[in-house]
Protein backbone atom coordinates (compact mmCIF):
# COMPACT_ATOMS: atom_id res chain seq x y z
CA UNK A 1 0.00 0.00 0.00
CA UNK A 2 1.30 3.44 -0.97
CA UNK A 3 0.89 5.97 1.84
CA UNK A 4 0.23 9.46 0.46
CA UNK A 5 0.12 12.85 2.18
CA UNK A 6 -1.51 15.94 0.70
CA UNK A 7 0.30 19.19 1.50
CA UNK A 8 -1.81 22.28 0.89
CA UNK A 9 -5.59 22.25 1.32
CA UNK A 10 -6.76 25.25 -0.67
CA UNK A 11 -9.48 25.50 -3.30
CA UNK A 12 -7.33 24.18 -6.16
CA UNK A 13 -6.13 21.27 -4.05
CA UNK A 14 -9.71 20.33 -3.21
CA UNK A 15 -10.91 19.71 -6.76
CA UNK A 16 -7.72 18.78 -8.55
CA UNK A 17 -5.97 16.59 -5.96
CA UNK A 18 -8.06 15.68 -2.90
CA UNK A 19 -11.04 14.53 -4.99
CA UNK A 20 -8.90 12.30 -7.28
CA UNK A 21 -7.10 10.83 -4.26
CA UNK A 22 -10.40 9.99 -2.56
CA UNK A 23 -11.77 8.55 -5.80
CA UNK A 24 -8.71 6.35 -6.31
CA UNK A 25 -8.77 5.11 -2.72
CA UNK A 26 -12.45 4.19 -3.11
CA UNK A 27 -12.07 2.49 -6.49
CA UNK A 28 -8.83 0.63 -5.64
CA UNK A 29 -9.20 -0.65 -2.05
CA UNK A 30 -5.85 -1.41 -0.46
CA UNK A 31 -3.77 0.29 -3.19
CA UNK A 32 -3.21 3.61 -1.42
CA UNK A 33 -3.87 5.10 1.99
CA UNK A 34 -4.53 8.79 2.59
CA UNK A 35 -2.09 9.17 5.44
CA UNK A 36 -2.33 12.87 6.20
CA UNK A 37 -3.49 16.30 5.08
CA UNK A 38 -1.39 19.37 5.89
CA UNK A 39 -2.16 23.08 5.74
CA UNK A 40 -1.03 26.16 7.64
CA UNK A 41 -4.69 26.53 8.52
CA UNK A 42 -5.10 23.24 10.38
CA UNK A 43 -8.88 23.62 10.29
CA UNK A 44 -8.70 23.22 6.51
CA UNK A 45 -6.60 20.08 6.92
CA UNK A 46 -9.12 18.73 9.43
CA UNK A 47 -11.93 19.45 6.96
CA UNK A 48 -10.06 17.45 4.28
CA UNK A 49 -9.79 14.57 6.73
CA UNK A 50 -13.56 14.61 7.22
CA UNK A 51 -14.50 15.11 3.59
CA UNK A 52 -11.93 13.03 1.74
CA UNK A 53 -10.78 10.43 4.26
CA UNK A 54 -7.26 11.53 5.21
CA UNK A 55 -6.22 9.94 8.49
CA UNK A 56 -4.59 12.83 10.33
CA UNK A 57 -4.29 16.63 10.04
CA UNK A 58 -1.13 18.70 10.40
CA UNK A 59 -0.23 22.36 10.13
CA UNK A 60 3.51 21.83 9.57
CA UNK A 61 5.16 19.69 6.90
CA UNK A 62 8.22 19.02 9.03
CA UNK A 63 6.07 17.65 11.83
CA UNK A 64 4.12 15.52 9.36
CA UNK A 65 7.27 13.95 7.96
CA UNK A 66 8.67 13.40 11.45
CA UNK A 67 5.56 11.62 12.73
CA UNK A 68 4.30 9.83 9.63
CA UNK A 69 5.87 7.25 7.37
CA UNK A 70 4.77 8.33 3.91
CA UNK A 71 5.71 6.98 0.51
CA UNK A 72 4.74 10.10 -1.44
CA UNK A 73 3.50 13.68 -1.06
CA UNK A 74 1.21 15.67 -3.30
CA UNK A 75 2.09 19.34 -2.83
CA UNK A 76 -0.17 22.25 -3.73
CA UNK A 77 1.63 25.40 -2.67
CA UNK A 78 1.26 29.12 -3.39
CA UNK A 79 3.51 30.03 -6.32
CA UNK A 80 6.08 31.64 -4.04
CA UNK A 81 6.63 28.39 -2.11
CA UNK A 82 6.41 25.78 -4.88
CA UNK A 83 10.16 25.57 -5.50
CA UNK A 84 11.09 25.71 -1.79
CA UNK A 85 8.76 22.89 -0.72
CA UNK A 86 9.47 20.85 -3.86
CA UNK A 87 13.24 21.06 -3.33
CA UNK A 88 12.86 20.11 0.33
CA UNK A 89 10.95 16.93 -0.52
CA UNK A 90 13.34 16.01 -3.34
CA UNK A 91 16.32 16.44 -1.00
CA UNK A 92 14.61 14.27 1.62
CA UNK A 93 14.08 11.59 -1.04
CA UNK A 94 10.29 11.77 -0.78
CA UNK A 95 8.56 11.02 -4.12
CA UNK A 96 6.22 13.90 -4.85
CA UNK A 97 3.81 15.65 -7.17
CA UNK A 98 4.78 19.31 -7.62
CA UNK A 99 2.36 21.90 -8.98
CA UNK A 100 3.28 24.12 -11.89
CA UNK A 101 4.63 26.80 -12.54
CA UNK A 102 7.62 25.41 -10.55
CA UNK A 103 8.76 28.85 -9.40
CA UNK A 104 8.35 32.62 -9.55
CA UNK A 105 11.24 33.06 -11.98
CA UNK A 106 13.10 30.99 -14.53
CA UNK A 107 16.19 31.06 -12.29
CA UNK A 108 14.14 29.50 -9.47
CA UNK A 109 12.73 26.87 -11.81
CA UNK A 110 16.21 26.03 -13.09
CA UNK A 111 17.46 25.62 -9.50
CA UNK A 112 14.60 23.23 -8.75
CA UNK A 113 15.42 21.26 -11.90
CA UNK A 114 19.04 21.01 -10.74
CA UNK A 115 17.93 19.63 -7.36
CA UNK A 116 15.78 17.05 -9.17
CA UNK A 117 18.72 15.96 -11.32
CA UNK A 118 21.13 15.78 -8.38
CA UNK A 119 18.82 13.87 -6.05
CA UNK A 120 17.19 11.58 -8.59
CA UNK A 121 14.06 11.47 -6.42
CA UNK A 122 10.99 10.26 -8.36
CA UNK A 123 8.56 13.10 -8.92
CA UNK A 124 5.86 14.38 -11.22
CA UNK A 125 4.79 17.87 -12.29
CA UNK A 126 1.06 18.51 -12.13
CA UNK A 127 0.17 19.61 -15.66
CA UNK A 128 -3.21 17.94 -15.91
CA UNK A 129 -3.92 18.89 -19.55
CA UNK A 130 -1.60 16.06 -20.61
CA UNK A 131 -4.13 13.68 -19.07
CA UNK A 132 -7.41 15.13 -20.37
CA UNK A 133 -9.13 12.09 -21.92
CA UNK A 134 -10.65 14.08 -24.78
CA UNK A 135 -7.31 15.67 -25.68
CA UNK A 136 -5.57 12.30 -25.85
CA UNK A 137 -8.41 10.86 -27.90
CA UNK A 138 -8.02 13.80 -30.29
CA UNK A 139 -4.31 13.04 -30.64
CA UNK A 140 -5.09 9.39 -31.37
CA UNK A 141 -7.74 10.32 -33.94
CA UNK A 142 -5.50 12.67 -35.93
CA UNK A 143 -2.57 10.26 -35.62
CA UNK A 144 -4.62 7.69 -37.52
CA UNK A 145 -4.33 10.04 -40.51
CA UNK A 146 -0.59 10.62 -40.25
CA UNK A 147 -0.54 13.01 -37.30
CA UNK A 148 -1.12 16.74 -37.01
CA UNK A 149 0.31 19.31 -39.39
CA UNK A 150 -0.94 22.28 -37.37
CA UNK A 151 -2.07 22.63 -33.75
CA UNK A 152 -3.65 25.52 -31.91
CA UNK A 153 -4.56 26.30 -28.31
CA UNK A 154 -6.73 29.22 -27.26
CA UNK A 155 -6.88 30.08 -23.56
CA UNK A 156 -9.46 32.69 -22.62
CA UNK A 157 -10.22 33.87 -19.10
CA UNK A 158 -12.28 36.53 -17.35
CA UNK A 159 -10.68 39.39 -15.38
CA UNK A 160 -7.33 37.64 -14.96
CA UNK A 161 -5.15 40.74 -15.00
CA UNK A 162 -2.25 39.40 -12.93
CA UNK A 163 1.06 40.24 -14.59
CA UNK A 164 2.41 36.69 -14.28
CA UNK A 165 -0.56 34.99 -15.98
CA UNK A 166 1.59 33.79 -18.89
CA UNK A 167 4.01 31.87 -16.64
CA UNK A 168 1.59 30.68 -13.94
CA UNK A 169 -1.50 29.70 -15.95
CA UNK A 170 -0.91 29.90 -19.71
CA UNK A 171 1.97 27.44 -19.29
CA UNK A 172 -0.80 24.81 -19.37
CA UNK A 173 -1.62 25.59 -23.01
CA UNK A 174 2.02 25.70 -24.08
CA UNK A 175 2.77 22.43 -22.32
CA UNK A 176 -0.32 20.76 -23.77
CA UNK A 177 0.78 21.57 -27.32
CA UNK A 178 4.26 20.21 -26.57
CA UNK A 179 2.55 17.04 -25.35
CA UNK A 180 0.59 16.88 -28.62
CA UNK A 181 3.23 17.90 -31.17
CA UNK A 182 6.64 17.31 -29.58
CA UNK A 183 9.57 19.54 -28.75
CA UNK A 184 9.65 23.16 -29.87
CA UNK A 185 12.48 24.06 -32.24
CA UNK A 186 11.68 27.78 -32.38
CA UNK A 187 9.01 30.22 -31.26
CA UNK A 188 7.98 33.85 -31.67
CA UNK A 189 5.58 35.90 -29.60
CA UNK A 190 3.77 39.18 -29.77
CA UNK A 191 1.60 41.18 -27.42
CA UNK A 192 -1.90 41.88 -28.70
CA UNK A 193 -3.45 45.26 -27.99
CA UNK A 194 -2.43 47.80 -25.36
CA UNK A 195 1.11 47.01 -24.25
CA UNK A 196 0.83 49.34 -21.25
CA UNK A 197 -1.81 47.17 -19.60
CA UNK A 198 -0.82 44.52 -17.06
CA UNK A 199 -3.40 42.28 -18.71
CA UNK A 200 -1.28 41.38 -21.70
CA UNK A 201 -2.81 39.27 -24.44
CA UNK A 202 -0.35 37.06 -26.31
CA UNK A 203 -0.01 35.17 -29.56
CA UNK A 204 2.84 32.62 -29.52
CA UNK A 205 3.83 30.96 -32.80
CA UNK A 206 5.56 27.60 -32.40
CA UNK A 207 7.70 25.55 -34.78
CA UNK A 208 8.01 21.96 -33.59
CA UNK A 209 11.00 19.77 -34.33
CA UNK A 210 9.01 17.30 -36.41
CA UNK A 211 7.82 19.95 -38.84
CA UNK A 212 4.47 20.64 -37.19
CA UNK A 213 3.51 24.30 -36.77
CA UNK A 214 1.30 25.72 -34.04
CA UNK A 215 0.00 28.69 -32.15
CA UNK A 216 -1.01 29.50 -28.59
CA UNK A 217 -3.44 32.39 -28.09
CA UNK A 218 -3.70 33.77 -24.56
CA UNK A 219 -6.54 36.19 -23.75
CA UNK A 220 -6.79 36.55 -19.95
CA UNK A 221 -9.47 39.27 -19.89
CA UNK A 222 -11.77 38.05 -22.68
CA UNK A 223 -14.84 37.67 -20.47
CA UNK A 224 -15.11 33.89 -20.63
CA UNK A 225 -13.38 30.87 -19.06
CA UNK A 226 -12.58 28.60 -21.97
CA UNK A 227 -9.77 26.57 -23.49
CA UNK A 228 -9.86 25.11 -26.96
CA UNK A 229 -7.36 22.70 -28.48
CA UNK A 230 -7.47 22.12 -32.23
CA UNK A 231 -5.48 19.58 -34.23
CA UNK A 232 -5.39 19.67 -38.02
CA UNK A 233 -4.09 16.78 -40.11
CA UNK A 234 -4.33 15.58 -43.69
CA UNK A 235 -8.04 14.91 -44.11
CA UNK A 236 -8.70 15.02 -40.36
CA UNK A 237 -9.44 17.59 -37.70
CA UNK A 238 -10.13 17.35 -33.97
CA UNK A 239 -11.40 20.00 -31.55
CA UNK A 240 -11.44 19.77 -27.76
CA UNK A 241 -13.38 22.36 -25.78
CA UNK A 242 -12.62 22.86 -22.10
CA UNK A 243 -15.19 25.51 -21.26
CA UNK A 244 -16.73 27.36 -18.37
CA UNK A 245 -17.70 25.19 -15.44
CA UNK A 246 -18.48 21.64 -16.50
CA UNK A 247 -18.42 22.17 -20.26
CA UNK A 248 -16.24 19.58 -22.03
CA UNK A 249 -16.66 18.38 -25.60
CA UNK A 250 -14.85 16.54 -28.38
CA UNK A 251 -15.52 16.85 -32.11
CA UNK A 252 -13.57 14.95 -34.77
CA UNK A 253 -13.92 15.18 -38.54
CA UNK A 254 -12.49 12.89 -41.20
CA UNK A 255 -12.93 13.07 -44.94
CA UNK A 256 -15.41 15.92 -44.64
CA UNK A 257 -17.64 14.09 -42.18
CA UNK A 258 -18.19 14.62 -38.45
CA UNK A 259 -17.31 11.22 -36.92
CA UNK A 260 -17.22 12.03 -33.19
CA UNK A 261 -19.44 14.52 -31.36
CA UNK A 262 -19.40 14.01 -27.59
CA UNK A 263 -19.95 16.03 -24.44
CA UNK A 264 -18.76 14.82 -21.03
CA UNK A 265 -21.73 16.21 -19.11
CA UNK A 266 -22.08 13.25 -16.76
CA UNK A 267 -18.37 12.64 -16.12
CA UNK A 268 -16.92 13.85 -12.77
CA UNK A 269 -14.88 17.04 -13.18
CA UNK A 270 -11.63 15.57 -11.85
CA UNK A 271 -11.90 12.79 -14.46
CA UNK A 272 -12.65 14.98 -17.47
CA UNK A 273 -10.09 17.66 -16.57
CA UNK A 274 -7.24 15.13 -16.34
CA UNK A 275 -6.67 15.38 -12.60
CA UNK A 276 -7.67 11.78 -11.97
CA UNK A 277 -5.64 10.45 -14.91
CA UNK A 278 -2.62 12.30 -13.59
CA UNK A 279 -2.97 10.62 -10.20
CA UNK A 280 -3.48 7.21 -11.79
CA UNK A 281 -0.16 7.59 -13.63
CA UNK A 282 1.63 8.72 -10.47
CA UNK A 283 0.40 5.75 -8.44
CA UNK A 284 0.98 3.29 -11.29
CA UNK A 285 4.60 4.39 -11.69
CA UNK A 286 5.35 4.25 -7.96
CA UNK A 287 3.77 0.81 -7.63
CA UNK A 288 5.81 -0.46 -10.59
CA UNK A 289 9.06 1.06 -9.32
CA UNK A 290 9.16 3.41 -12.31
CA UNK A 291 9.64 7.16 -12.56
CA UNK A 292 6.39 9.07 -13.02
CA UNK A 293 6.09 11.51 -15.89
CA UNK A 294 6.05 14.31 -16.75
CA UNK A 295 9.09 15.26 -14.69
CA UNK A 296 10.49 18.71 -14.05
CA UNK A 297 12.89 18.07 -16.92
CA UNK A 298 9.93 17.26 -19.19
CA UNK A 299 8.09 20.49 -18.31
CA UNK A 300 11.16 22.74 -18.13
CA UNK A 301 11.00 23.75 -21.85
CA UNK A 302 7.42 24.96 -21.32
CA UNK A 303 8.58 27.13 -18.41
CA UNK A 304 11.45 28.53 -20.47
CA UNK A 305 9.11 29.52 -23.29
CA UNK A 306 6.61 31.22 -20.98
CA UNK A 307 9.19 33.16 -18.98
CA UNK A 308 10.83 34.26 -22.23
CA UNK A 309 7.49 35.52 -23.54
CA UNK A 310 6.89 37.38 -20.27
CA UNK A 311 10.31 39.04 -20.47
CA UNK A 312 9.69 40.13 -24.07
CA UNK A 313 6.35 41.64 -23.08
CA UNK A 314 7.96 43.49 -20.16
CA UNK A 315 10.60 44.97 -22.46
CA UNK A 316 7.93 46.19 -24.89
CA UNK A 317 5.99 47.77 -22.02
CA UNK A 318 9.08 49.55 -20.72
CA UNK A 319 9.97 50.81 -24.17
CA UNK A 320 6.45 52.17 -24.65
CA UNK A 321 6.23 53.93 -21.28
Amino acid sequence: MIRIALVGCGEHSEGSHAAPLARYASEHPGAISLAAACDLNVARAEEFCRRFGFARAYSDLGELLAKETVDACVTVMPVGRIAEVGASLLERGVPCVIEKPLGVSLAEVERLARVARETGTPHMVSVNRRFIPYLNRAVQFVSENGGPRYVRATMARHARDEADFISTTAIHAVDALRHVAGEVADFRSKVVGDRRSSAHWYVISLDFGGGVAGRVEVFPTAGVVEETYELFGEGARAQVLCGSGSQRSLKCWRGGQLEIDEAADDVPEDVRNGGYGELVEFVRALAAGERPRPTIEDVLPSSRICFSVAESAARLTNEGS
